[in-house]
């Protein structure tokens, strides 16, 4: 197993505490999933993402798309059809589950199956209360401090 030692980031830094249990449930899943189906990360705008996962043979029906504590799961299962006589099968027709995790504040937006390729949007949406603020810095201005008082004497 591989292990990565975190102790500089958290020397610097507060709240990634959860950081190296994510690093390690990554690389745990690499091991146990496999290569199917492949599939596509990509960045399309600085907010946005998509995953593409390639799925041929797969209909709408047979796929399950899911969020749940920051896990995005995608499933596939298909019927068997017990009536062909292949000579070859080359095309995995095989149940999959691919989970990939979300950072915080991205959520799926839209899916789409088509040509085989099943394209799903992310975008990271942050709160407008943990988005950049300036903090005036008043000093020793003891006016504003005293009109506050004064007010809350006459209410």
């Amino acid at each position: 197993m591989t292990r990565i030692d975190l102790t500089p980031l958290y020397r610097s830094s507060v709240g990634f505490d959860r950081f190296g249990s994510l690093l390690d449930a990554a690389f745990q899943t690499e091991k146990t999933t496999g290569g199917y189906p492949p599939y596509n990360i990509e960045a399309l705008e600085e907010n946005r993402y998509g995953i593409t996962l390639a799925v041929a043979g797969f209909k709408e029906s047979d796929i399950e798309i899911e969020t749940e504590n920051g896990v995005l799961t995608v499933r596939g299962n298909q019927e068997q059809e017990d009536d062909r006589n292949y000579l070859h099968q080359g095309i995995a027709r095989r149940a999959f589950e691919r989970k990939f995790t979300l950072a915080d504040h991205v959520e799926v937006t839209e899916a789409q199956l088509a040509d085989g390729l099943l394209n799903i949007t992310l975008v990271r949406e942050i709160p407008e209360a943990m988005k950049p603020k300036s903090i005036v810095i008043n000093g020793n201005n003891t006016s504003t401090l005293e009109h506050k008082t004064s007010k809350v004497k006459a209410a």
